[in-house]
C-alpha cells in the first residue's frame, strides 16, 4: 500500500495578525515540523503546500504553492496532488491530507492509519464533539483526484469549501483522541496550547486581531 501526504501551510493566518501558523512553536518544534513528522514512516512522499523555506523541512520533502496563493485549502490539495504526480510516476493508493495547525495531530494520524480497511473513498477523523475533520483525513487517491477534476470542470478550485469537494465521496468516520484535531486559529487558541510565536517571547502583550 502506497501512501503520500499533503500538508497545507498556505493560509493567511488573519486572526493571528498574519503570523504564519506553520512557524508557531509548540514543545520546541514548529507546527509545520510537527505535522510533517506525523507523516514520517507511513508516507512514501510528503509535499508541503505553502511559502516555507527548505531549511524548515527534512530532506526529500517537496514544497509547492497553490495558484493563486491564498485561494483556499482545496486549491492547496490540488497543487499538492499535482506536485506528487510530477515527482512519482506511480500514483499512491491513499493520500493523507493534513492542515499544519493541529499541534497534537500525530495521535489522530495513527488512528486513521489503523483503520484503513474496507472500500470507502476515504477515512475522516471525527473529534470528541462529533465534528468531521476533512483536513485530518486519508483519501483514496483515485477518488480524491476524481473529485478535483469534477470541481475544476464545474467552476474551479479557488475558494471551494473542502466539504463541497468531498461531498460525493463515501467516507468512513474514524474516532480520534480528544484534542488531537484541535487547531490554532487565534491567539487565544495558541495560549491554550502554550504556543509562542517565533517573533515574540510571550503572548501576554499580543492583542488578538479580528478578521
Amino acid at each position: 500500500m502506497l501512501i503520500d501526504a499533503i500538508v497545507l501551510a498556505g493560509g493567511r493566518s488573519s486572526r493571528l495578525g498574519s503570523v504564519p501558523k506553520a512557524g508557531l512553536i509548540y514543545q520546541e518544534q514548529s507546527l509545520l515540523s510537527r505535522t510533517v513528522a506525523a507523516t514520517a514512516g507511513a508516507a512514501r512522499q510528503t509535499v508541503v503546500v505553502g511559502d516555507v523555506g527548505p531549511v524548515d523541512l527534512p530532506l526529500g520533502v517537496l514544497v509547492t504553492r497553490e495558484n493563486p496563493p491564498f485561494s483556499g485549502p482545496v486549491s492547496g490539495i490540488g497543487a499538492g496532488l499535482d506536485a506528487l504526480a510530477t515527482h512519482d510516476a506511480r500514483p499512491s493508493d491513499y493520500l493523507l491530507v493534513l492542515a499544519c495547525d493541529m499541534p497534537a495531530v500525530e495521535s489522530a494520524v495513527r488512528c486513521l492509519f489503523e483503520n484503513l480497511t474496507g472500500d470507502a473513498d476515504g477515512f475522516i477523523a471525527i473529534d470528541e464533539n462529533q465534528r468531521l475533520q476533512p483536513l485530518a483525513a486519508v483519501y483514496r487517491t483515485e477518488s480524491l483526484a476524481g473529485a478535483l477534476v469534477s470541481s475544476r470542470r464545474s467552476g474551479g478550485l479557488g475558494g471551494l469549501p473542502v466539504f463541497r469537494l468531498i461531498a460525493d465521496l463515501r467516507l468512513t468516520p474514524v474516532d480520534v483522541p480528544a484534542g488531537s484535531t484541535d487547531d490554532v486559529d487565534t491567539w487565544a487558541d495558541a495560549e491554550r496550547f502554550g504556543i509562542r510565536s517565533p517573533h515574540v517571547h510571550t503572548l501576554v502583550d499580543v492583542e488578538p486581531v479580528n478578521e
